[in-house]
C-alpha cells in the first residue's frame, strides 16, 4: 500500500512539473506573439522615425532647429492617424538600414527608393512619392546633355543611394566607364559641380532646386530624367500589423485630399502618385 501511495505521490508531482514548465515555456511565446510593432507603438505613444534631415524640402532642421519638410510632415500625420506622435532620429544616410535593423527607429521615412534587393531585408508601404532622377550640371557646360556624355567625366552622388547602385550598375555598363565620387549630404556634391571638382551630378529636381536657389549656385539640368523612382515607408520585417496601419493611413490621407496639401505645400504642384 505504502509503495502505490508513493508511485501516485510521485506521478502527481511529474505532472505538476510537466504544467509547469509547459506554461514557462509558452509564456514568453505568447507575449512576443502579443508585443508586435504596432501595439508597442500605440503603448509608447510615439513613433520613432528614421530620416536624414539634411536633405530639403523633404526633410531639413529649420530656423527653430525643428525636423521639416515633406517627409517630416507625411510622418507627422500618419503618427496622428496612429493616435500616437512622432519622433524624429536624423541619420547620416549610410547609416539608415542599419539603424532600422538595430531598432534605433521604428519607420524610415526619408525618401528610401522601393527596390527589390531592399525588400529583401526590410518591408515597404505603398509609395508615397514618384522622383525624376535627372543630371545636373554647370551652368555653363556645353559637353553634357545626356547619360551617354558622361563617360570620362567625374560624377557626384549620395552614397549609398539607389541613385549610386544605378550609377554603378546600369550608367557605367551603358555608356562606359566615369569616376563616381560620393557624397553625405545633396548641398556638397552640387557645390562640387558649381566648383568645378566635378562635372556632374544626379539628384531629383525637386532636392537640388531649393539649394541652388538658396546658395546662389550657377548650376542647371540637362536631358530627361535618366531614371523614375518610388519611394516607400520602410519597416524591418515580421510587422504585418504595423504594415498595414501604415498602408491604410496613407491610403486615407489620399482619399481626404490631405496628402495633396501637403505635397503643393512644400512642391508646388499637383503629385503625380
Amino acid at each position: 500500500m505504502k509503495k502505490v501511495l508513493a508511485l501516485m505521490t510521485l506521478v502527481t508531482l511529474m505532472a505538476v512539473l510537466l504544467v509547469g514548465c509547459g506554461g514557462v515555456a509558452n509564456k514568453p511565446a505568447d507575449q512576443a506573439k502579443s508585443a508586435n510593432l504596432l501595439d508597442k507603438v500605440k503603448a509608447s505613444k510615439k513613433i520613432v522615425v528614421g530620416l536624414m534631415g539634411t536633405y530639403p524640402p523633404y526633410n531639413f532642421m529649420n530656423d527653430k532647429n525643428e525636423v521639416d519638410g515633406f517627409d517630416a510632415d507625411i510622418a507627422k500625420e500618419v503618427a496622428k492617424r496612429l493616435g500616437v506622435t512622432a519622433e524624429f532620429v536624423p541619420t547620416e544616410w549610410a547609416g539608415m538600414i542599419a539603424g532600422l535593423d538595430k531598432s534605433k527607429f521604428d519607420i524610415v521615412i526619408s525618401q528610401m527608393t522601393i527596390t527589390d534587393e531592399r525588400k529583401k531585408a526590410m518591408d515597404f508601404s505603398q509609395p508615397y512619392i514618384k522622383n525624376d532622377v535627372t543630371i545636373i550640371v554647370k551652368a555653363n557646360n556645353t559637353t553634357i546633355h545626356s547619360l551617354n556624355d558622361l563617360k570620362g567625366k567625374k560624377v557626384g552622388v549620395g552614397l549609398g543611394t539607389n541613385d549610386e547602385s544605378y550609377l554603378r550598375d546600369v550608367a557605367i555598363p551603358k555608356v562606359g566607364k566615369f569616376e563616381i565620387l560620393t557624397y553625405n549630404d545633396v548641398i556638397t556634391s552640387l557645390l562640387d559641380v558649381n566648383t568645378g571638382r566635378t562635372d556632374a551630378t544626379v539628384n531629383n529636381m525637386f532636392a537640388i532646386k531649393p539649394q541652388i536657389e538658396k546658395n546662389n549656385l550657377k548650376l542647371k539640368i540637362v536631358g530627361e530624367p535618366i531614371k523614375e523612382d518610388l519611394a516607400g515607408m520602410a519597416i524591418r520585417k515580421g510587422n504585418p500589423e504595423f504594415l498595414q496601419a501604415i498602408d491604410k493611413a496613407l491610403a486615407d490621407m489620399k482619399t481626404d485630399g490631405t496628402y495633396k496639401v501637403i505635397f503643393k505645400k512644400w512642391f508646388g504642384v499637383e503629385p503625380t502618385i
